[in-house]
């Protein structure tokens, strides 16, 4: 069988390309490998291909990032709807979801609105609770409460190319961060310097204040439905407080959980022993 990886664009109902690669074959169990902030599928470069072996692996790059086109609307529902739609497109009824940073949102939000279709969780990095608000979120927890455009230029600071480069290596020890190449944010950035781009990013950052609005209802579903979950986790994260492990096992019983002497973008030290354990973890539910 072939596990071929090919890079396909899906139109969107918003009328924008979304550029998604897939790998496997269809009727193989699905995976929606969702990125974060700042990144794109490539971010899952060293994952897809052991995946592809025993599932069918679907990473779309987000509106906005990567390859895909910027929506008219910028906001997490809409990112939903768009994932929603390829999922469609793709006839997939049921799947494993990746969740991490920013893809965390529509993640669960997929997961929340159609629990029957959630065969596992894979959660890395991901804020679901308000323990994971770190001391970096304090301008930007002051701007969702008080949205002033001194709180907003405050919150927004990290748009910059040396924010792009933190999001990778701040907070992680020096022989860890050497092996991430500064070609990545540097793509990053590139992107995100595209006309329009940066507005999007603002406006996400402002619309996440209704992800943290929802965490209460996130920890409904997770206590009631009890999905199995799979928990990778960056150690040395500077913007997800480890306490947040803590809150998704505490919401999870059962959950397997890794720690990992990595930063915020995990995978691009630990793809190996990551991909294994999503392998494994896919395998492993019936």
């Amino acid at each position: 069988m072939s596990n071929t990886i090919n890079r396909i664009t899906v139109k969107t109902s918003f009328g924008t390309d979304l550029s998604v690669i897939v790998a496997g074959e269809k009727q193989r169990p699905a995976v929606l490998l969702i990125h974060g902030f700042p990144n794109s599928a490539n971010g899952f470069r060293d994952v897809i291909p052991v995946l592809a072996q025993s599932a069918y692996v679907i990473a779309p790059d987000m509106p906005a990032y990567g390859q895909s086109e910027k929506l008219p609307v910028s906001t997490f529902d809409a990112y939903t709807t768009v994932f929603s739609e390829l999922l469609d497109h793709l006839e997939v009824r049921s799947l494993f979801i990746y969740l991490h940073d920013f893809g965390a949102v529509p993640g669960i939000r997929l997961a929340m609105k159609a629990p029957e279709r959630v065969l596992g969780l894979i959660i890395q990095n991901a804020n679901a609770h308000r323990t994971g608000f770190g001391p970096l979120w304090k301008d930007t927890l002051e701007y969702w409460s008080h949205p002033n455009p001194q709180n907003e230029a405050a919150a927004m600071m990290h748009l910059t190319l040396q924010g792009m480069r933190d999001q990778y290596v701040a907070g992680v020890p020096e022989d860890v961060a050497k092996k991430i190449a500064p070609a990545l944010w540097e793509e990053d950035w590139r992107v995100m310097s595209l006309p329009g781009h940066l507005d999007v990013q603002r406006k996400l950052i402002t619309d996440y204040a209704t992800h943290a609005a929802q965490f209460d209802a996130i920890g409904d579903y997770l206590r009631t439905h009890q999905p199995p979950a799979l928990l990778l986790w960056g150690r040395h994260d500077a913007f997800f407080h480890i306490a947040e492990t803590v809150s998704w096992m505490e919401d999870l019983p059962r959950m397997e959980a890794h720690i990992f002497d990595a930063g915020h973008l995990m995978l691009e030290t630990h793809a190996a022993p990551a991909a294994t354990l999503i392998k494994n973890f896919i395998a492993s539910v019936k």
